[in-house]
């Protein structure tokens, strides 16, 4: 099937939080695949993984050094041909990160282009020269803080980085560093990998002018956090040029069939019509994801907007909806004030992505309804909370090891201390404590999951939003002759919908929920799934 992908539930490994095997405290490749049977038990179809590529892991692994070679830390090249033996085995498919907008500074296209400003790759990055008075070419700021631009001596030149100053930005504007990139996906490809989660995918062009950014208007003089989150990034990324590049990678992924791609698209402006523009038709990228669903907000109106507004014109596109990765809080203390008890609420998360049109995207832990974990700073790792802390804590709080076995030092991830520590309230959510109660988080998951992939219409059936108050949100899902219909209580209240009609009995993967005649109670953080035939044109509320 080539379009497994699509409706398809994808689970991101982050590999030095997964398992530890050779007792470095840091996750690893042989650590992921001994367990690979947790990963199949809960019926995903793919394993996306992170970072795995050799790096200085200044940006844990998001800084490339050589995309051609496993890091030390994670393993070799033969390790990866052996997980990818044994998840194929398992009826797994895996993809991986491919991170070029940028490399680390260490790597040797950099190293060279660096060198002068007439070697063979004086342009193969972002390279412009200081204004009259010495400062930067223009005001863009990087993520992580400060000026994008970072003063070369050998050069005498800026470069760009949109992230850390040892991670330049590659110049797409230039054919030979396109051509480079996609040797790098072949490689990959030609090993039996299955796809890419194509990190940053809106940053690959920059304006060639290099006109500064405006600042962003609805900021109204408040000051953020972070200052880049104060402008409008028009001229530092999501250039109309993206495009055509995108077509150059699905033409080359068309070679592989069965392969995929899921772009990540940072862009709070435009990041739904980023989206829908890079996934629709058939020449473009197959799955998007953004941050829309990433954030703090939890509510029927957020949740039916987005997803109406995406499949609203052109029902080409398609999304890869995600709650939770290795960037965010994670959601069980991201939406907490929305929820009187945790295992409700990651109930509730893990029905409503896995009933809303698109693709799934699950993050490791989030089977097991993991909280964030509360990162002192003499902890930390990451560079973003190192910077803005406290105000800005960082990632590493939805980075921590997976907690194995709760009876175990470090919850069975490793024998020795790890590169950030197991909290309490993680060992108490362990899989073998979960995987011994029938009616844990991790069940619930695996019953879901499984229960889904019996539900066409959840797979890739039509969307169709009924009009409701807060914090109720209701649609049907619609494939062949039958209809499902999803009633979300988003509170931590009851609250009591009334069906237009008398529907049919509750599916049994619905919580906190009663139906009697056409009045159907929903619990605090409640939801009914009820399977009807196709009606025409009438509302079941």
């Amino acid at each position: 099937m080539t379009e497994w992908w699509r409706g398809g539930v994808i689970y991101q490994v982050y590999p030095r939080s997964f398992q530890d095997s050779n007792g470095d405290g840091v996750g690893d490749l042989p650590g992921i695949l001994d367990r690979l049977d947790h990963i199949a038990s809960l019926g995903v179809d793919c394993i996306w993984l992170s970072p795995i590529t050799q790096s200085p892991q200044a940006d844990m692994g998001y800084d490339v050094s050589e995309y051609m070679q496993v890091d030390p830390l994670f393993g070799s090249l033969q390790d990866f041909d052996q997980l990818m033996e044994r998840a194929h085995a398992l009826g797994l498919k895996v993809i991986m990160d491919q991170v070029v907008s940028h490399t680390s500074d260490q790597h040797p296209w950099f190293r060279e282009s660096c060198f002068s400003r007439d070697n063979a790759k004086a342009d193969w990055y972002v390279w412009a020269d200081a204004k009259p008075d010495g400062s930067p070419p223009n005001n863009w700021l990087s993520v992580f803080g400060g000026s994008a631009w970072e003063w070369h001596t050998a050069r005498k030149q800026y470069f760009l980085h949109n992230f850390l100053t040892s991670q330049p930005d590659l110049n797409f504007h230039n054919p030979a560093v396109q051509e480079a990139v996609l040797e790098v996906m072949r490689f990959w490809l030609d090993r039996g990998l299955d796809g890419f989660r194509l990190d940053t995918v809106n940053y690959y062009f920059h304006d060639e002018k290099l006109r500064s950014n405006p600042p962003l208007k609805s900021l109204k003089g408040k000051p953020s956090v972070n200052p880049y989150d104060m402008q409008s990034h028009k001229y530092s990324k999501s250039q109309p040029e993206n495009v055509g590049w995108l077509k150059r990678v699905r033409e080359m992924m068309d070679a592989y069939p069965g392969a995929t791609t899921v772009g990540e698209v940072g862009d709070d402006e435009r990041g739904l019509e980023l989206m829908k523009q890079y996934t629709s038709g058939t020449d473009l990228l197959h799955m998007c994801y953004s941050f829309d669903f990433l954030g703090p907000k939890f509510s029927a109106e957020h949740f039916r907007t987005k997803v109406a507004r995406f499949f609203s014109n052109d029902e080409t596109g398609w999304p890869c909806w995600s709650f939770s990765n290795h960037d965010v809080i994670r959601p069980m203390t991201r939406w907490a004030k929305f929820s009187a008890s945790p295992a409700d609420l990651s109930r509730q998360a893990a029905a409503l992505v896995m009933t809303i049109k698109g693709s799934v995207g699950l993050y490791q832990g989030e089977e097991l309804g993991l909280p964030e974990a509360d990162i002192l700073f003499e902890e930390l790792t990451d560079p973003r909370g190192m910077r803005f802390w406290p105000e800005d804590k960082g990632r590493d709080g939805c980075r921590t090891p997976m907690p194995w076995q709760h009876d175990l030092p470090h919850a069975g991830f490793s024998t020795v201390t790890p590169w950030l520590p197991v909290k309490p309230a993680h060992l108490a959510l362990s899989v073998d404590a979960q995987n011994a109660d029938p009616e844990s988080t991790l069940n619930f998951f695996r019953k879901f999951i499984a229960w889904r992939k019996s539900h066409p219409a959840l797979l890739t059936g039509s969307i169709d939003f009924f009009k409701t108050d807060e914090p109720v949100l209701a649609f049907r899902r619609s494939a062949g002759n039958k209809d499902l219909i999803c009633v979300f209580n988003l509170s931590a209240e009851e609250r009591v919908v009334t069906l237009s009609k008398t529907e049919q009995k509750l599916e049994p993967v619905s919580h906190n929920a009663h139906l009697d005649g056409k009045a159907l109670t929903l619990g605090p953080n409640g939801f009914a799934i009820v399977e009807a035939p196709r009606r025409r044109r009438q509302s079941a509320l």
